[in-house]
């Protein structure tokens, strides 16, 4: 088993959000990211996977396909599906969510990375 807390040892940069790989394999991929108040990540998608969202901390702007901006913080659950375009701005807080994308094309067969990947 691994684990990890996902409050403890965060990383933030002045000029863009930081997405910390928690662990990468061919079965899928667990990213924290840490953005700093007003940052924000631009419209983009996963094409090949859908993508689960869980913030930790802090409140954030969240949107899908749609284009409708909606706010969510500690303990919600965002689902976008497969090549749903998605984008991010955190509040006047830092914001902390976990992303969760499943057999993600282009990770090596056997490969296995990320903050938890020699435990």
């Amino acid at each position: 088993m691994r684990s990890t807390n996902l409050l403890e040892n965060l990383e933030y940069h002045d000029g863009h959000p930081y997405a910390q790989p928690l662990y990468v394999s061919e079965d899928g991929r667990v990213i924290r990211f840490m953005l700093k108040p007003g940052q924000s990540i631009e419209e983009h998608n996963a094409p090949s996977s859908p993508f689960y969202v869980v913030v930790v901390k802090g409140r954030g702007v969240f949107s899908g396909a749609d284009g409708d901006e909606r706010e969510f913080g500690p303990n919600d659950v965002l689902i976008f599906d497969k090549g749903e375009t998605h984008a991010v701005r955190a509040r006047d807080e830092e914001l902390v969510f976990v992303g969760f994308l499943h057999g993600v094309e282009g990770t090596r067969p056997g490969k296995i990375g990320g903050l938890l990947a020699d435990e």
